[in-house]
């Protein structure tokens, strides 16, 4: 059985992932949420152990430092493998049960150098057109979905069906979404987290709503947005078409992950300065939202890890978009494609996370690890998304400036 109902620990929606998973150290009442989580969360065997990072002694910053994969997924299914109903569905425009689906709607990877007191989030366009270990290339989002479904079919021939069935081709999904993006970007992931639709959704309504601005009105029917122009709260069934929308954008996936971004940013502000952590209610009702929607790594110990962040603020978090130099790519069998250099990748995602502008809470440094700042803290804005100089006639890279916070 590849997974198994080891405990509902913490994470989110890949897009509110990073704000969940990171942020939740916290005592008292906080702490007995956190093992309620731990007692109930589904987990995914999906780490080998080469990729597995030793447990850092209670009390202790974090020493060893950390790579966390979050996607969101474009689910019809729960953890458990229980299918979601036709009226969620249609409540999250998200189609019927066999209009597609599971594929890695959002991918961001997150970096926790030694210390814990800052992190490192790079978003992965879904498109980008990459080497998928054991399938050649193609677009980086269907990594998970063709595993998923060779290994739902064979399993299935074997005879198994049902929940178990879903539960196990999801994990192979999960190992072979990991494979392509180590191989993307040099780098071992050493945590997982997933989460599907209609969590999201339930996530962002359990804080109250986000506030986000938007430069434009806009109104998609295929994800549902329809906003009008301006600083706004948003949650449940509009969060989740705020960081879906693509269509009618003009840098299409690119202005969505600086929607996504934005986001993460704003939901991080609100997480950690409105008390959610000390407000009885309101941490309940986020355990509640984790609940039945997200997915684990089978060998995550939350309640440690968020110890070990125990410092960690909402402005030691930086954002950035790995480099692309083409949204027009055209391929043999996958339409237009997102087009990436590899080399440039793991080239910027090396700078990313050496880079000298976020620091860490004590603890020695390492090959991949942010170093500490002179001044003792981050300074690289939450808001702010972070790219090389693209070359001449590359699309631009999305942005936001701490200035308006405003997104397309």
């Amino acid at each position: 059985m590849l997974i198994t109902s080891r405990g509902r620990r913490i994470g989110g929606r890949a897009v509110l992932g990073v704000v969940s998973t990171l942020v939740l150290g916290a005592t008292g009442f906080a702490w007995s949420q956190l093992h309620r989580l731990d007692t109930s969360l589904v987990t995914a065997d999906v780490i080998p152990p080469s990729a597995q990072v030793p447990d850092t002694p209670a009390g202790e910053p974090l020493t060893v430092a950390q790579n966390i994969l979050l996607v969101g997924l474009d689910s019809r299914t729960k953890p458990d493998g229980t299918p979601l109903s036709q009226n969620v569905l249609d409540a999250l425009h998200a189609g019927s049960g066999d209009d597609g689906g599971n594929t890695t709607d959002t991918m961001i990877v997150v970096h926790v150098p030694v210390g814990g007191a800052a992190a490192t989030a790079i978003s992965i366009p879904r498109d980008s057109y990459v080497d998928i270990p054991g399938y050649g290339k193609h677009k980086i989002n269907s990594a998970y979905s063709r595993a998923r479904a060779d290994q739902r079919g064979k399993l299935a021939q074997q005879g198994m069906s049902g929940p178990q069935l879903e539960v196990a081709a999801d994990a192979a999904g999960a190992k072979s979404a990991i494979a392509a993006v180590q191989k993307l970007t040099g780098l071992t992931i050493n945590h997982y987290a997933a989460v599907n639709l209609s969590g999201f959704a339930a996530l962002s309504q359990a804080v109250g709503g986000v506030q986000v601005c938007l430069k434009a009105p806009v109104n998609d029917s295929f994800s549902g947005a329809n906003f009008p122009a301006g600083v706004q709260t948003i949650s449940g069934t509009q969060a989740l078409a705020f960081v879906r929308q693509r269509h009618g954008l003009p840098n299409g996936d690119l202005d969505r992950i600086a929607r996504q971004q934005a986001f993460m940013s704003a939901m991080a502000k609100t997480v950690l300065g409105s008390g959610t952590f000390t407000d009885p209610s309101r941490l309940s009702s986020l355990v509640d939202a984790l609940e039945g929607s997200v997915t684990l790594d089978h060998g995550w110990n939350l309640l440690s890890f968020a110890e070990q962040l125990h410092g960690l603020s909402s402005g030691a978090i930086a954002f950035g978009t790995i480099p692309v130099q083409s949204l027009s790519l055209a391929t043999p069998a996958d339409g237009d494609a997102v087009k990436v250099d590899p080399a440039q990748v793991k080239q910027f995602v090396q700078t990313q996370i050496s880079s000298p502008d976020v620091s860490a809470s004590g603890g020695t440094s390492d090959p991949g690890t942010v170093h500490p700042s002179s001044s003792g803290g981050a300074v690289r804005p939450i808001a702010e998304t972070t790219t090389p100089t693209p070359p001449a006639g590359t699309p631009a890279q999305p942005k936001m400036t701490t200035a308006s916070g405003c997104v397309n």
